[in-house]
């Protein structure tokens, strides 16, 4: 992709769009993920080819493409989950040869295991990696996330927002380096969804984790995202990245912002064009 394109989207739409969380720390030096030349493949059918993509520190890219382009797929290369035909994946320079609790994934329904409390599920991955400040960590979670009432209940017991913010949780409390979502607000209702993600923009502005967010939502691209990196079409490439700059706090109100409906209807348009 060239510069040219990301210059032409931001010209498009007049104004871009502000950064959520704390901005990537200029000359923070290496990246925290870097996927170089990145092709996957089941048989014959090609889902991702030569995907080049970073993420520095502190930084949300949010990755928006047609829908069965590959995006789930990057995900899970990207997570170490399923390994790349060709390329390689590194995490804080090392290369990635399977998953790890460094580079957590979460879906749209939470994986919380069913028979523990909230506290148990949060403190399970910490413990697990012999942390001697697993219950403090809990702790500041559950605080950080407003759940901190329902340490005792079971994910049952639970609404269908506090689950999903309670599966980020769990994930955070190994405190990765990096984080992994694929539409994790997907199966929510439009006004719990919205509550989520204006939760989800603070939470990353304090801790400042390194985030890719797969999403087929422009609006939620756009609200959460530091850099959109868009993909085309199966098998999908990078076709068009551009940064997200405006100055902060962003939520609800950002959504009647006349230069943000101007960018989202741009880029709702060149990706239904694709």
């Amino acid at each position: 992709m060239s510069e040219s394109t990301a210059q032409d989207l931001t010209a498009d739409a007049t104004a871009t769009v502000a950064a959520p969380a704390a901005r990537p720390v200029e000359g923070a030096g290496a990246p925290v993920l870097a996927a170089t030349g990145v092709a996957k493949g089941y048989g014959s059918l090609e889902v991702l080819a030569d995907i080049h993509l970073s993420v520095a520190p502190h930084e949300v890219v949010a990755v928006l493409g047609p829908s069965g382009c590959g995006k789930s797929t990057l995900l899970r290369v990207l997570a170490g989950l399923e390994p790349p035909d060709r390329g390689r994946v590194e995490v804080d320079g090392q290369v990635v040869r399977g998953p790890s609790p460094d580079r957590p994934m979460v879906v749209q329904g939470a994986t919380l295991f069913p028979w523990l409390s909230l506290r148990a599920n949060l403190e399970w991955g910490p413990r697990a990696l012999g942390n001697p400040r697993a219950a403090a960590v809990v702790d500041e979670l559950l605080d950080a996330t407003g759940l901190g009432g329902y340490g005792a209940l079971l994910p049952r017991q639970l609404s269908g927002g506090m689950r999903q913010r309670a599966a980020i949780a769990q994930v955070l409390a190994n405190q990765p380096p990096l984080l992994l979502l694929d539409e994790p607000f997907g199966a929510l209702d439009a006004q719990t969804r919205l509550r989520m993600q204006e939760w989800l923009i603070g939470l990353l502005a304090e801790r400042g984790t390194a985030t890719v967010l797969v999403t087929h939502d422009v609006e939620e691209a756009l609200l959460l995202g530091h850099r959109l990196v868009r993909l085309s079409h199966r098998p999908a490439a990078v076709v068009e990245e551009v940064a997200l700059d405006l100055p902060t706090p962003r939520g609800r109100t950002t959504l009647a912002d006349p230069r943000f409906v101007e960018l989202k209807a741009t880029v709702l348009a060149r990706v239904l064009d694709a």
